[in-house]
């Protein structure tokens, strides 16, 4: 007898995966709450390398089925989600995505949709990350300072060497500049 499970990610702990519980329901598939696995963890980890996942895979026999609600639960990478996909079939598990109206995965026309959809989010992923390089590009060419601010200014670190030179201590400039120990040692070592 078939059992059907559903696999539920994200990727931080202030997410939840409430609304992916909801959408299987709504689907009309039935999974008991033992078949159920939520993970908190990044899509960029490698799905047989999720500890949830892997436990799942263990647990999973020839006819059950896997639900998910996108292909971008099981990953982000095309090639790691058609790995993932091939390997559940080669067990004879079938993976039913619901964003794909429910097709199974493992499927001639699962695998064609699965294909063409992992690769479109490949290379949208992919383009996300050229247009973030090119603008951060752009704003360090028009001189956009990044990181933290500077603890203290130029002037006040020539301040601060002065008044060492002249005897004061280190511990007693962090008190009157409001910064760290180390702070006042970096302004000394820089020049």
């Amino acid at each position: 007898m078939s059992r059907t499970f559903l696999y539920a990610r994200v990727s931080t702990a202030e997410q939840t995966t409430e609304n992916q519980l909801l959408e299987a329901r709504t689907a009309g598939f039935i999974v008991l709450p033992r078949h159920t696995v939520e993970e908190t963890i990044s899509g960029s980890v490698p799905a047989a390398e999720r500890p949830g996942f892997s436990k799942l895979l263990d647990r999973l026999d020839e006819g059950d089925i896997l639900v998910v609600t996108k292909l971008d639960r099981l990953g982000r990478n095309t090639m790691d989600v058609l790995a993932t996909v091939e390997r559940l079939a080669e067990m004879g598990v079938h993976v039913h995505c619901l964003a794909l109206k429910g097709v199974d995965l493992t499927s001639a026309s699962g695998k064609l949709h699965m294909t063409v959809l992992a690769a479109v989010s490949q290379f949208e992923r992919d383009l996300l990350i050229e247009r973030t390089h090119a603008g951060l590009a752009r704003a360090r060419a028009e001189g956009k300072k990044f990181g933290r601010r500077a603890a203290l200014t130029d002037q006040q670190k020539a301040e601060i060497r002065q008044k060492l030179a002249e005897g004061a201590t280190a511990r007693g400039l962090a008190k009157d500049y409001g910064v760290s120990h180390p702070t006042i040692l970096k302004a000394v070592q820089m020049r």
